[in-house]
C-alpha cells in the first residue's frame, strides 16, 4: 500500500514531499532526493519515482525537496542542509551541475554517497553514478516521428526551441534531432534552438512569438521537458497546420497526442527516480555497493497507438509504480544491459 503524498509549499521557494514506508518499520537510515524547480511536471515525476523506489526496499526514511523555481544558488544552500540530515545518501537533479560540483565532492569525501539523476554530473564532482537518458538518442527518436509525417522530398524550415538554453541534456537532444533530420529529411532546415524560457507564462509568449516570426515553418519542435504541451496549445489556438513536437509526460501533452496535435517522446522521469531511489535505499539499508557508471534509462515514443495506455498509467502514483516496475527491476537486476561508462554520458 502506498501512503498518499502531496506537494506542499514549505516556504515561498520550497516545495517538499515526504513519503511513508508502507508496511515497514523505519530505521535510522535516511536518504533524500534534491531536485531543481519542483513545480515542473517532469520533476514531480522524478520525485514520486524516487519515493516509490525507496519504499520498494522498505525500512528507510526518505525526503524529497527542492526550490520552487530554477534557483541553483538556493538549491546549493538546500543541499548543505539535506546532506547534513541524510548522510546515508542523496540523489540530486540539478540544471547547473558545474555549480554544485564542489559541494557534491565535499559530501562524498565526508562519506555521503551521491547519485546524479537526469543531468550528468560535472567533472570534479566526484559523483561516480548517474541515472539518466541517452539524450542524443531521445533527439533521434523525436526526429524519427517528424520524418514519418513529412515526405522524403520535403523542403522547408523547422524551428527548434529550448526552455533552458545551454543545459547539457537539452543540447544533446538538439544534436541528435538535428543529425537524424539531416539524414532522413535533408531538405528540412532546422533553425535554433531559440530560448523559449522555463516560466510557463514566458514559455507561452516565446512560442507565440516564434510562430508569428516564422509563418511558413513546417514544424515547431522543443527539446525541453516542460513546454511540449504549451507548443501544442499554441498550435490549437492559432489554427496552425504545422507539426508540433517535444518531450514530456504531462496530461496536457498526452491529450494533445491523442488529438493528433503533438509528436511526443517521454524521458520516463518516474523510472529515473525509481531506479535511483531503489539503489540509494538498498545501499543505506544493507550496505550494498552502488554501481559505478551511467545507467541508461530508455525513452518512450508516445503515439496514437499507446497514448491511452500511458494516460491510464499516469492516473496515480500507484499506477505509475505498477506500470514501471518491470522496467525498473530489469534495470536494477540486469545492470550490465543498461550500464555504460560515465564519461560517455550525454
Amino acid at each position: 500500500m502506498y501512503a498518499k503524498r502531496a506537494f506542499a509549499v514549505v516556504t515561498a521557494v520550497l516545495l517538499s514531499l515526504t513519503g511513508c514506508v508502507g508496511g515497514s518499520a523505519r530505521t535510522d537510515e535516511s536518504v533524500a532526493f534534491l531536485a531543481a524547480n519542483v513545480r515542473l511536471a517532469y520533476v514531480q515525476e522524478m520525485t514520486m519515482g524516487f519515493g516509490s523506489g525507496v519504499e520498494r526496499i522498505g525500512g528507510v526514511a526518505h525526503t524529497e525537496s527542492g526550490p520552487a523555481v530554477g534557483d541553483t544558488t538556493h538549491q546549493l544552500t538546500m543541499f548543505q542542509d539535506v546532506r547534513a540530515r541524510n548522510r546515508h545518501g542523496v540523489s540530486v537533479f540539478t540544471l547547473s551541475p558545474e555549480l554544485l560540483a564542489g559541494s557534491l565532492a565535499a559530501a562524498q569525501r565526508d562519506g555521503t554517497p551521491v547519485i546524479a539523476v537526469h543531468s550528468p554530473p560535472a567533472t570534479g564532482s566526484g559523483v561516480t553514478l548517474y541515472v539518466g537518458n541517452d539524450n542524443y538518442e531521445l533527439g533521434e527518436m523525436l526526429a524519427d516521428q517528424v520524418a514519418a509525417q513529412l515526405p522524403p522530398w520535403v523542403n522547408g524550415v523547422a524551428v527548434l526551441g529550448a526552455s533552458v538554453p545551454g543545459a547539457a541534456a537539452l543540447d544533446q537532444r538538439a544534436a541528435g534531432l538535428r543529425a537524424q533530420l539531416a539524414t532522413k529529411r535533408p531538405g528540412l532546415q532546422l533553425l535554433g534552438p531559440f530560448d523559449t524560457k522555463e516560466d510557463p507564462a514566458a514559455n507561452w509568449e516565446s512560442w507565440q512569438v516564434l510562430v508569428r516570426a516564422n509563418p511558413g515553418a513546417l514544424a515547431f519542435l522543443s527539446v525541453g521537458d516542460d513546454d511540449a504541451g504549451t507548443l501544442a496549445a499554441v498550435r490549437e489556438r492559432t489554427g496552425g497546420t504545422w507539426l508540433a513536437g517535444g518531450f514530456g509526460l504531462d496530461m496536457r501533452s498526452l491529450r494533445a497526442v491523442r488529438a493528433g496535435d503533438l509528436l511526443l517522446v517521454s524521458p520516463e522521469p518516474f523510472v529515473q527516480g525509481a531506479v535511483a531511489g531503489q539503489l540509494q535505499a538498498a545501499h543505506a539499508k544493507s550496505g550494498r555497493a552502488l554501481p559505478q557508471g551511467w545507467i541508461v534509462v530508455p525513452g518512450l515514443a508516445i503515439t496514437a497507438a499507446n497514448v491511452t495506455q500511458i494516460m491510464m498509467r499516469q492516473v496515480s502514483e500507484a499506477t505509475r509504480d505498477a506500470s514501471s516496475q518491470a522496467l525498473v527491476q530489469d534495470i536494477v537486476i540486469n545492470l550490465a544491459g543498461y550500464l555504460r561508462p560515465l564519461a560517455t554520458a550525454r
